[in-house]
């Protein structure tokens, strides 16, 4: 394969940016590709899997490099040189005696602590989530059925099959642009992680229900719940980030989900303004994001062990206060999209240690071994008094 200079100096400027000026990786390739309008699809392509692959890979580059990183454009340059003598030609044998976080490229404080706390079970993640994340579809059954809209996808040219994580599910063959197609306009399908959509349904919405999608951000979940409630009864989706819930409103439009409506989180007794009211309760809660490292490629370099301290201090919180807004009998959905059990088990065990009137009813870890999903977990428990 023929390497043209400006594709490769594409994929140099994401790593400037992301590793140099803290930006996303995802924001630095849409900045990158939006100043380069003459590129084709393969061009644009080319850039994006590059560029996340070098950002996957980054501490491994490095490691086989036997420098510190660096940002100057001639070490990256050299660098990409190495990394496409691995990746695509195969030239390169990586050796067998690697350290794990060396080997599947975590950073070295991350490695040490998901040891610890996941022991053998850490291997088999870490080389999980170095997959690349698929395209995952949630069909949105207020529109069509999978097998209507499998057809209407491929009468659009988009290769697409079921997937056997949920019976919504459907996995892409490539990453096309969607937001252009009639099927998307018209409401037929989200896009969703395959693990995602598998939390909803831990909650049983059905026909009726009064629901508080507590932590709702752009509302994925609350418009799966809307479905399975096929439109009747009410979800409120709340969050402290008011222009998440605007794009909740787009989205719920789009689907068709009537039954959504937003309320803006200044504070915690927005959450508690109706009282014991709701039958059911979704705390998805912000997390360190340890899960879909997959999908987010750089988060792992993102993250900072005081940044996890900050996100439990915020988990406790609102685990402690949220759920006075459940009714006594109601179900109560915890869920995060981390793989630490300092965020998952050990944050329910310390909940239902300090507030007895709440049960555990099952603890679930959905794993990023399944190629349509990442790592979440999920807790349910009932309010009893």
């Amino acid at each position: 394969m023929k390497l043209y200079p400006n594709l490769v100096a594409g994929v140099l400027e994401v790593l400037e940016w992301s590793f140099g000026k803290g930006w996303y990786a995802d924001r630095v390739v849409d900045k990158v590709l939006r100043a380069n309008k003459k590129w084709g699809a393969r061009d644009r392509a080319f850039v994006a899997q590059h560029s996340y692959e070098m950002v996957r890979w980054w501490r491994l580059l490095w490691a086989l490099k036997g420098e510190e990183p660096s940002l100057k454009r001639k070490k990256l340059k050299e660098l990409f040189e190495l990394y496409w003598a691995w990746k695509v030609e195969g030239l390169l044998t990586l050796p067998e005696d690697l350290p794990l976080g060396v080997a599947e490229s975590y950073p070295a404080w991350f490695d040490d602590r998901a040891h610890e706390s996941l022991g053998a079970q850490w291997p088999i993640l870490a080389r999980a989530m170095n997959q690349p994340a698929q395209v995952i579809l949630r069909t949105n059954t207020l529109r069509a059925t999978r097998d209507e809209l499998l057809e209407r996808l491929a009468s659009e040219g988009i290769e697409a099959e079921a997937s056997d994580l949920r019976p919504e599910a459907i996995v892409l063959s490539k990453r096309p642009r969607l937001q252009h197609l009639t099927s998307f306009q018209d409401g037929w399908y989200e896009v969703q992680d395959g693990g995602s959509q598998c939390i909803a349904p831990f909650l049983d919405p059905q026909p009726g229900d009064r629901i508080i999608d507590a932590c709702s951000g752009a509302g994925g979940k609350a418009l799966h719940m809307a479905a399975m409630m096929k439109n009747h009864g009410e979800i409120l989706c709340m969050d402290v980030e008011e222009y998440k819930l605007g794009e909740a409103t787009k989205r719920a439009q789009r689907a068709g989900a009537s039954v959504i409506s937003t309320r803006h989180i200044v504070h915690t007794a927005d959450v508690l303004e109706r009282g014991a009211w709701a039958d059911k309760m979704l705390l998805d809660v912000p997390c360190s994001g340890t899960g879909v490292i997959r999908r987010d490629v750089d988060s792992k370099w993102k993250l900072q062990p005081e940044h996890l301290e900050r996100t439990l201090e915020v988990q406790a919180r609102i685990l402690s206060r949220y759920p006075g807004a459940l009714k006594v009998g109601g179900r109560l959905v915890y869920a995060t999209c981390s793989i630490l059990p300092g965020e998952n088990e050990a944050q329910v065990e310390a909940f239902v240690k300090n507030q007895p009137d709440f049960s555990v009813e099952s603890m679930h870890r959905i794993s990023p071994e399944h190629a349509h999903s990442d790592g979440y977990f999920v807790a349910v428990l009932t309010k009893n008094a």
